[in-house]
């Protein structure tokens, strides 16, 4: 399916907005002090709730063709699962490599998306890819499992799979369906899948941790992922990919703020290299 013709800067802020909202996930993960699969389906019942509210005050329909069941269900597996990973990495490491880590799903997206969706391959993604790719590279310390930033790096990649595969499902749907109906469906998954964690982890804290949840259902993900979604409406997944690798960028510098992790050179360099792709799709995307 190919993008719209953008004709004002609309689009490319609201992308953003999407992107500034979900790169608070980077500092809510390094609050919450609870297993991954705990936060993760507390996030997702949280994030269905306030969803379901939203859908039915706009008067939206929840039914869906029995066509698209199944792509829509399994959408909300693959985004449970790239938010669990994504939340051990940040565990792991911390907020720079978790989420840089994590984008290298526009490399991912670009080779898969002329796979699944017939689009026509390009070059140009391919190298504003590898850029991000080598913006990757600045942040391994060491090619050593024993690492945890090594490791880390390994978890956001398999993080980075289930997002791009998401992703590609739900393109196929967000013509059809309005996105905050779909990003409902699939927290409902996610909330549902993940019901075994709370009798599998230790849940103790999980008062105290409440209010980071609560923002990380709220803002990261009823409000940033659906922003995100609609975004698919005027961008090839590609596209939107490339554009939200502004995301770690949001996402350290909330880490400076708020955890006082400031990244090495290292990470500077990788960042820097992952920007110039995103600033050189947003000006081929307004073009």
């Amino acid at each position: 399916m190919s993008e719209r013709k953008i004709t004002s800067v609309g689009p490319i802020l609201e992308i953003n907005l999407a992107m500034l909202f979900i790169s608070t996930s980077g500092v809510l993960g390094r609050y919450i002090d609870l297993p991954p699969a705990v936060t993760i389906g507390i996030r997702g019942f949280g994030a269905m709730l306030l969803l379901g509210v939203f859908v039915a005050w706009k008067g939206l329909s929840f039914k869906l063709a029995r066509k698209d069941t199944a792509a829509i269900i399994l959408s909300g597996v693959l985004m449970g699962m790239h938010w669990i990973t994504y939340f051990y990495a940040l565990q792991l490491s911390n907020v720079a490599i978790g989420m840089l880590s994590l984008f290298t799903y526009p490399v991912m997206t670009s080779f898969l998306e002329p796979i699944f969706l017939k689009t026509t391959f390009s070059k140009v993604h391919v190298l504003l890819g590898l850029l991000v790719l080598l913006g990757i590279y600045f942040l391994a310390p060491e090619f050593n499992t024993d690492n945890n930033d090594f490791l880390a790096i390994l978890i956001g990649l398999v993080s980075a799979l289930c997002y791009a595969l998401r992703n590609l499902l739900v393109k196929t749907k967000i013509t059809t369906y309005n996105g905050s109906v779909v990003m409902w469906y699939q927290t409902l998954v996610i909330a549902i899948m993940l019901i075994p964690a709370y009798f599998l982890f230790d849940t103790s804290g999980f008062v105290s941790q409440l209010p980071y949840i609560g923002i990380l259902a709220l803002v990261t993900t009823a409000l940033g992922h659906t922003l995100f979604l609609f975004s698919f409406k005027h961008f090839s997944v590609t596209t939107a990919s490339l554009m939200s690798s502004a995301q770690p960028i949001y996402g350290i510098i909330l880490g400076i703020i708020f955890l006082g992790e400031v990244p090495g050179i290292r990470t500077v360099i990788g960042g820097v290299l992952i920007l110039v792709s995103v600033l050189v799709e947003s000006r081929r995307a307004v073009k």
